[in-house]
């Protein structure tokens, strides 16, 4: 492998790999390679007909399983694990990260050097902050330091929240994101002509890169960042609502958010993977109706609003 890819290495419990996988490849188009000897002997006698096992296979920990992913020179280890961190506690799966094959210091700023300034939607440009060559072309220009934090704008997820974002977004609206990551979705809000944001999210370098990320666009006044949780820490009504997550937490959220949303509000929701797609429309039964789908890549995201009652 060449020393500049990253092997991120999660061990999980086995009863709970299958999630914890799906998760893993939010970070990674390329897919993931899963060590689970949960069932070891079962599937050696099915899949090979064979009963005579290797004597270190038999070794291994039947409890655990391990998820690698492999993390290219021009994608952010740091921001695949703070997301994996962050989904993961969510999620209650218990979980041990690490990391391989070069050191901290190079991972932390080589894929810097891939991050280009890049244009999202009909209004966006996102200029990582180190960029000063660039044209905006009449774009507005988000200025980001992603730092630890999930959220660059490269991911399908987020490139998808914010085409919906700018679509209904209007002048004096108030927005609230439900794990906000770098803050991107936020400050894209504030810099559309929303009145207020709230970011709200588990991980306080999350929050902490949010509000440096508000401050860096001149926004902060109208920007708080809250560390923790979401039906604990946020009160009152928001005209547009934000959920760029996974499946399992948007559904999740998908309980709670109703009460933070005006009758005409927008309900945005992504980072679903499209296989996932079906068990959150079913949760949004009788709550929600679809007013608008995206897709990329098998990522979908959605805009939503209350049905009537």
């Amino acid at each position: 492998m060449d020393e500049n890819w990253t092997e991120v290495k999660i061990e999980v419990p086995a009863d709970r790999v299958d999630l914890a996988g799906d998760i893993a490849n939010m970070v990674v188009p390329y897919g993931i390679y899963i060590e689970d000897y949960s069932h070891l002997e079962a599937e050696a006698m099915e899949i090979a007909h064979i009963d005579l096992i290797d004597e270190e296979l038999l070794s291994k920990d039947r409890s655990k399983a391990v998820i690698h992913v492999y993390i290219s020179p021009e994608a952010n280890p740091a921001e695949a694990i703070s997301f994996l961190e962050e989904r993961y506690q969510a999620e209650n799966i218990s979980h041990e990260i690490s990391c391989a094959s070069c050191v901290k210091e190079d991972w932390i700023n080589n894929w810097k050097k891939y991050f280009k300034p890049i244009p999202v939607g009909e209004k966006l440009l996102i200029r990582p902050i180190w960029e000063e060559n660039f044209n905006a072309n009449g774009r507005t220009v988000l200025d980001l330091e992603p730092g630890l934090a999930f959220g660059t704008g490269t991911h399908e997820t987020t490139r998808l929240c914010l085409g919906l974002l700018e679509k209904y977004v209007t002048p004096d609206c108030d927005f609230l994101d439900m794990g906000c990551g770098s803050g991107i979705l936020s400050v894209a809000a504030l810099l559309l002509g929303a009145k207020s944001a709230v970011g709200v999210d588990i991980d306080p370098l999350a929050v902490k890169t949010a509000v440096e990320n508000a401050k860096t666009n001149g926004v902060e006044d109208k920007f708080t960042g809250i560390c923790g949780n979401l039906a604990e820490k946020v009160t009152g009504k928001f005209h547009v609502v934000a959920a760029n997550i996974v499946a399992d937490v948007v559904i999740l959220l998908s309980q709670d958010a109703p009460r933070f949303l005006h009758k005409d509000s927008v309900y945005l929701i992504s980072g679903i993977i499209d296989t996932r797609e079906q068990d959150v429309l079913d949760a949004l039964t009788g709550k929600f109706e679809v007013i608008e789908r995206k897709e990329e890549n098998g990522w979908v995201a959605m805009a939503l609003k209350l049905m009537d009652t």
